[in-house]
């Protein structure tokens, strides 16, 4: 109750001072003000992020039409065309409704002390700051993916089922579930609970040893996740000798990209959806087929997109994207370092005592501009790569055989084909397909 009350009081000061304009004793004293600058940042910022993700919804919405464009005969059919944007439909309405309860949660959790209660939890349960971080860390992820779980199973169960997607049994669902939840136990508890170790142990510069420490961790995962994460939850089996198996050969030694490891996913147990994928690098590199790509597809389709995986690699986007991924890491952590210790962070949530656990809550918060501004430049490069992967089929094998992967690949999962350009620019790391298309002849 009394963290409830210090939270409440909190608002009441807030609205005292910015809505009603009065100003009591306090409103000059800087440590005040920061404190409620902070907690009016850390509410701010999600309703905003909400409010601009409504209007790309809005504004993607706008390309909507009842005939089937122009642009789209050849790919798509009325009856097709209908069916995507009723599946797209779909979709943003749930999005719209899991995002505004989860807004509404956060909100709540700001506003009442919700995370200064869970910290108080994790006080009573243990003294030491590394566990109490990790129980703390414990009860949110908990709590956060059981809120989502209905959503997760209506998209599931009601969405993919009703467009004739879903292949999911109830037990695959709930098995994948507690799947991850032993995954986030043996490998991201241990990370956690070593990055906080090293936070309490090195104080200011721990960013330099958790960066080092964050990059191995994503080099391993990057060389092993095929191996070690993957079968938790599909069966890969390698390509076997064929037709198939011998056109990628061919097509590999000629572009001079070594190749050994070719596999098959059974990704239709869950969805009918078709994929490809390439993981690792190095001796571990491998390219992953799902079974679906193998059913539907013409071995030259298949060759094609595989092609275009292989460009990734020979142009170096691959390594581009690690090196990226690690300097961006470095930088947040850096950022993350000069103000974790800041007992304002804590006390924007309504906690007593500092902690390195709410520090990275508030700081996740008020960060999320700049991860957007850092999404809308990796959203762009990606884009960028998308063309020069496709270029790179274009020059060394036959475009027309990528060209008809690609619109078949879009019909099968009913993506929409005249996204809004806005919508693009925030969210989209591929081009849309017109656009590829163009490029390709």
């Amino acid at each position: 109750m009394p963290i409830l009350l210090a939270r409440g009081n909190a608002a009441r000061h807030i609205y005292s001072t910015i809505i009603l304009n009065r100003r009591p004793a306090s409103f000059f004293d800087s440590t005040v003000i920061m404190h409620n600058y902070i907690f009016f940042l850390i509410l701010l910022f999600p309703v905003l992020g909400f409010l601009l993700e409504r209007y790309l919804e809005y504004l993607d919405s706008t390309m909507w039409s009842a005939v089937l464009p122009v642009k789209l005969r050849g790919i798509y059919d009325q009856e097709e065309y209908r069916r995507s944007q009723l599946y797209e439909k779909d979709n943003k309405k749930l999005s719209f409704w899991s995002s505004t309860f989860n807004l509404a949660v956060i909100v709540v959790m700001i506003v009442s002390g919700g995370f200064a209660l869970a910290d108080g939890i994790a006080r009573s349960l243990s003294n030491n700051l590394v566990l109490i971080s990790l129980i703390f860390f414990g009860i949110i992820g908990f709590a956060s993916d059981l809120i989502n779980l209905p959503f997760g199973w209506y998209d599931t169960f009601v969405i993919e089922k009703k467009y004739g997607f879903n292949k999911m049994s109830v037990r695959t669902f709930i098995t994948d579930h507690l799947k991850s939840w032993f995954i986030a136990l043996i490998v991201g508890v241990p990370v956690l609970g070593l990055i906080t170790w090293v936070y309490y142990r090195t104080g200011r510069e721990f960013w330099i040893y958790a960066w080092i420490l964050v990059t191995l961790f994503s080099v391993f995962m990057n060389l092993f996740y095929s191996e070690l994460i993957v079968p938790l939850f599909n069966k890969q089996t390698p390509l076997v000798d064929g037709p198939l198996r011998q056109k990628i050969g061919e097509f590999a030694e000629r572009t001079g990209f070594r190749l050994k490891n070719i596999y098959v996913i059974d990704g239709s147990k869950r969805s009918t959806k078709a994929n490809a994928y390439f993981s690792g690098f190095g001796p571990k590199k491998r390219i992953v087929l799902y079974d679906t790509l193998l059913k539907e597809f013409t071995d030259e389709e298949i060759v094609a997109v595989l092609a275009h995986e292989i460009g990734h690699f020979k142009k170096k986007h691959v390594l581009r994207s690690i090196i990226f991924s690690v300097l961006l890491t470095g930088l947040m952590l850096f950022l993350f370092s000069r103000v974790v210790n800041s007992p304002l962070l804590s006390a924007a949530l309504g906690a007593k005592s500092p902690g390195f656990h709410l520090g990275l809550i508030v700081f996740g918060i008020l960060y999320s501009p700049l991860s957007l501004i850092i999404g809308l430049i990796t959203n762009s490069v990606s884009r960028k790569n998308e063309y020069e992967a496709d270029r790179f089929v274009r020059d060394n094998y036959k475009p027309e055989y990528l060209a008809e992967a690609l619109k078949k690949l879009s019909v099968k999962n009913l993506s929409n084909l005249m996204p809004h350009p806005a919508y693009v620019f925030f969210h989209y790391s591929h081009p849309p397909l017109l656009s590829r298309l163009a490029k390709l002849e």
